[in-house]
């Protein structure tokens, strides 16, 4: 059995457009682990949706004098739009507003209740007195009682990190009005966290050693300086998940709390769209299942602590209401591999001022590989990162297009001239085309190595280090000019380079998907690579609802076969006629695209 892999990727709130910032924080690290672990052979799933719940979502209905889920569909579909045009293969692209998700969220909310883990305490809420209705927590904004920041939500800091009590927040204001909301006592449902601190501390002990260190700093550094407390998970709200409890018709489930019950029903979804309904099992409670939770750094308190909470206190209870006949419990995150912020230009993104590179304008002008080179070179794993424009121009001109680009196109035109469109024959290797080839597997595993670790800058910069190495290496052997005194010299130059390339191929692949196919296309390979992304309309009890699906049937990444090692390329194989893999920019387009932002 092929080990199971979950891609866990953040729900993106269906109220706004998606910038570059999201991409690099969450949605683009996903995709390129997922293309990775099936290139290693394993079962991959890639989950998530459009969190069509979220307090945003209702406060752009409001502003818009339309409904949260005219607003959450038409979000829903650009984010389908964006990631299929940058090949991000979710197996299932779905959303919280279907009934397959109410079923489940209502299951683990019940599992929960039985097992002891949720009671019902009355507090105090903001309260509307012009909209006479109680506030959601990002309807109230104030400053956070822990760091002073301004701006705090009501439920979470985003400056320190901190979940906040309501209650305590320094000078609250409506979002909506602006006016001074005023505390109402109103009763909830609570997750006692207080009584899974305990386990859910050791839980993150066991994971310090290879975490990411403010991921560590914002859970268990959190649990050991103050301790968790019991969370209310349930709102006065008519828009979300109803509380699956009698006489609480007025409230639903809060989306802190629901929202992330999405990575579990999402592969429940899956799993009867492909008509094997008890195949979610084989992510969620198979042992040896590992599970990777791809967010930006202002999500870590629901995944490292509040999410790891209720998979510990559903226990072997969901599985039974799922109809196991021997329940198990379900694992828990394996890494929650959390990234920081990206900056533009110096300042930070702000969308509603324009200060962002939208997702799907990018895509207007550019192709989506260089977009996923600058966003992973420059990812925020361990600080803030900064786009810049002159840089993006700079990385693509001399990196891709020079340094790697290049490389291809002229070693397969060269060949294909010289050749007629076969890889020479090339007789013994001599010594520094065998270092070159030692040089490329060793670079197998070090590439390997830093992808194990989600380490996914350093993957790609010595991915880029290994093409270079093979430019200096033709450098030195000189092929164009070898073939003009002895052919034969030259066929193992040329054989030599196109090994390497066709091994970069490979190691590019999860980063430069687009560019990758292309060169494998080239290369002669008739297979692809990876599979194919579609949509499908789903009509359940709820609504209608658009999923995005892949499709690994015809890839050689869908054989499940370890594709990630140096395999021989076959001397005499027909390749066909190269073209560039990339566009050279032209110094213009710094200015012009800055002179965008703001706008």
């Amino acid at each position: 059995m092929s080990q199971p892999v979950l891609i866990a990727v953040a729900w993106p709130y269906a109220s706004a457009k998606i910038h570059v910032g999201n991409i690099t924080g969450a949605y683009l690290p996903a995709d390129i682990l997922a293309r990775y672990h099936r290139l290693r052979g394993r079962d991959v799933l890639m989950v998530s949706g459009s969190d069509s719940h979220g307090t945003p979502v209702t406060v752009r209905a409001d502003d818009e004098g339309t409904t949260p889920e005219a607003v959450y569909k038409r979000y829903h579909a650009e984010f389908i739009e964006l990631f299929q045009k940058m090949g991000l293969t979710y197996d299932i692209f779905t959303s919280t507003h279907t009934s397959n998700h109410f079923d489940v969220a209502k299951k683990l909310f019940l599992s929960l209740k039985e097992n002891g883990y949720l009671y019902t305490e009355a507090s105090l809420q903001w309260y509307s007195v012009e909209q006479e209705r109680f506030l959601p927590d990002r309807y109230v904004e104030g400053t956070c009682y822990f760091c002073g920041k301004p701006g705090a939500r009501s439920d979470q800091c985003d400056n320190c990190g901190h979940l906040l009590e309501a209650e305590k927040l320094i000078d609250p204001i409506s979002k909506i009005d602006g006016s001074t909301p005023e505390l109402r006592e109103t009763t909830h449902f609570y997750l006692d966290l207080e009584k899974l601190q305990d386990q859910v501390a050791d839980f993150l002990r066991e994971r310090q050693d290879y975490w990411r260190p403010n991921v560590i700093r914002q859970s268990l550094g959190q649990i050991e300086s103050e301790g968790l407390h019991g969370r209310p998970i349930t709102r006065d709200l008519s828009w979300g998940v109803p509380v699956p409890v009698a006489g609480w018709d007025d409230k639903c489930m809060d989306v802190w709390f629901e929202a992330v019950i999405g990575y579990l029903s999402a592969v429940v979804e899956w799993a009867r769209l492909q008509e094997k309904p008890d195949a979610w099992h084989h992510w969620w409670t198979y042992p040896e299942s590992r599970t990777l939770y791809c967010i930006g750094k202002d999500n870590i308190p629901f995944h490292a602590i509040i999410w790891p909470a209720e998979l510990i206190g559903v226990g072997e209870s969901f599985d039974a209401k799922m109809g196991a006949d021997q329940p198990k419990p379900l694992v828990l995150p394996y890494d929650v591999p959390a990234n920081e912020f990206m900056n533009l230009e110096g300042r930070k993104l702000s969308g509603s001022k324009n200060w962002a590179v939208w997702g799907l304008d990018f895509l207007e002008r550019y192709d989506p590989d260089p977009m996923r080179y600058y966003l992973t070179v420059n990812m925020p794993e361990t600080r803030d990162s900064d786009w810049d424009w002159e840089e993006f121009y700079q990385r693509n001109n001399n990196e891709l297009v020079a340094t790697w680009g290049n490389l291809a196109n002229r070693v397969l035109s060269f060949a294909y001239k010289y050749w007629e469109g076969a890889v020479p024959t090339p007789g013994e290797l001599r010594d520094q085309d065998r270092a070159l080839l030692d040089s490329l597997r060793e670079g197998f595993k070090t590439v390997e190595s830093f992808l194990e670790a989600v380490k996914l800058r350093a993957a790609l910069q010595e991915a880029m280090r290994l093409a270079a190495e093979v430019n200096k290496y033709l450098d030195s052997a000189a092929p164009w000019f070898e073939v003009k005194d002895d052919k034969d010299q030259a066929a193992k130059s040329i054989y030599t380079a196109l090994q390497a390339i066709d091994w970069l191929k490979v190691i590019f692949s999860p980063f430069l998907p687009h560019s990758s196919e292309q060169l494998h296309a080239f290369l002669g390979y008739d297979d692809p690579m990876f599979g194919e992304l579609t949509t499908e309309e789903v009509t359940d009890k709820l609504s209608t609802h658009t999923v995005m699906l892949y499709h690994p049937e015809g890839a050689l990444t869908g054989k499940g076969e370890d594709l990630w090692k140096p395999l021989t390329l076959e001397p005499g194989k027909a390749f066909r006629k190269p073209s560039p893999l990339f566009k050279k920019l032209d110094a213009s387009i710094v200015e012009e695209e800055r002179s965008r932002l703001g706008n």
